[in-house]
């Protein structure tokens, strides 16, 4: 039980360097820009000439926070000691 408990919710986060409600918190508000970049493109799907760049930018601004920041804070971490680096820390 007690394993199955790490995995579902400790492993995952402490392997981005995150404790479990910094994850929250981050899957969270990725989410909700998933969300706000899916219903504009829905909408621009019905209406080409709204919303015409909400999708593009939304899915720039997720590769920036996740990909682009956590290369930049596992080196980070590796470089200084003890100092807690997080991914998408402004979103």
């Amino acid at each position: 039980m007690r394993t199955t408990w790490r995995r579902l919710f400790i492993n995952h986060p402490a392997s981005v360097g995150e404790t479990y409600i910094e994850h929250c918190v981050h899957a969270v508000r990725f989410g909700a820009l998933m969300l706000r970049g899916s219903m504009a493109c829905f909408l621009h799907a019905a209406i080409p000439g709204v919303c015409t760049t909400t999708g593009s930018r939304s899915i720039a601004r997720l590769y920036e926070r996740m990909v682009v920041n956590r290369s930049n804070s596992q080196s980070s971490r590796s470089n200084e000691s003890g100092a807690r680096e997080f991914i998408a820390e402004h979103i």
